[in-house]
């Protein structure tokens, strides 16, 4: 057995494990969860994710460990703008705080599936056509110039396709009366805002993995470092979710700190076939520009 089928199993039994747990630790709370219990979460998470990268390191050597450091790193960010349109899409379908871990479980265990198929999907398209990676990084740079702009999400979620054709093959409830997705009434099957919140949600990863999957293959088209790095981010959502609910008011320059490592990781993509940058410089600008971000947030807010 080579290193890297080695990993692979540890990768899947790590984060299976920690996600059941996980799991069990935020069903005790069925009206949420504040903020310092979030913020310890977070940081298992984050130190899950950091072990294995050490891990990497000693397996795979130092290069491949800072491609995984760097991947995960850029994820991460992109991940945080993508909790601020989950909080918009919770507060559009009235989802109170005992139902809201319920459709993160789906919304996350979606997005690790549709992860799997764009990120093996971009690789082979990236490695079958040299020019993919200035489709890429030209995607990367517009999103990021529209986020400058203040342009990232069109329209509101009434107008989002998939829930505009949801409503075409179920009938939906207004209001919340239990926790299920589907309720039956007079023989009608009705589909609840829970189940809508959750296609919807689905349907923004979507939108967003056209940015962040780009962005990771920018630094790497390994298949094993894109997915365990995308997918250690993508798992810890759930606590990032609840911290940033809480904390939302506070992070407004956060976006454009987002937005500048978009248009980094878009440069370096179409940079890429006449310019080298080094996989330890991409890590230290990105979390860089992100802790700059924060601190200012944090500041101009206090």
């Amino acid at each position: 057995m080579d290193m890297q089928t080695t990993l692979w199993i540890i990768f899947w039994v790590l984060i299976t494990s920690a996600f059941f747990a996980d799991l069990i630790i935020l069903g005790r709370h069925k009206k949420g969860i504040n903020i310092k219990e979030a913020g310890k979460l977070i940081a298992v998470w984050i130190s899950l994710a950091l072990i294995f990268g050490v891990l990497i390191f000693a397996l795979l050597g130092q290069e491949k460990a800072l491609e995984y450091f760097t991947g995960y790193a850029v994820e991460y960010s992109l991940s945080i703008d993508n909790m601020f349109v989950i909080i918009m899409i919770f507060s559009f379908f009235k989802i109170t705080p005992q139902y809201q871990h319920k459709v993160l479980i789906y919304g996350i265990l979606g997005a690790v599936f549709l992860r799997f198929l764009f990120i093996f999907a971009g690789i082979k398209f990236i490695n079958s056509f040299s020019w993919a990676i200035y489709v890429f990084g030209a995607i990367l740079l517009w999103t990021s110039i529209k986020m400058f702009a203040g342009g990232k999400e069109e329209g509101g979620i009434e107008n989002n396709k998939a829930f505009k054709i949801l409503k075409k093959v179920f009938p939906l409830k207004p209001d919340i009366k239990s926790g299920d997705f589907f309720e039956r009434e007079n023989g009608v099957l009705y589909a609840t805002p829970l189940f809508a919140a959750v296609i919807v949600i689905e349907a923004s990863d979507i939108i967003f993995a056209v940015d962040s999957i780009p962005a990771v293959l920018s630094i790497t088209t390994d298949s094993f470092i894109v997915y365990s790095s995308n997918i250690f981010a993508v798992l810890g959502l759930r606590s990032l979710y609840f911290m940033l609910a809480g904390l939302a008011d506070r992070f407004q320059f956060l976006r454009y700190g987002v937005a500048l490592i978009l248009f980094f990781v878009g440069a370096k993509m179409l940079l890429s076939h006449y310019y080298h940058i080094s996989s330890f410089t991409s890590l230290a600008l990105i979390l860089s520009i992100l802790a700059a971000s924060i601190i200012i947030s944090v500041k101009k807010t206090k």
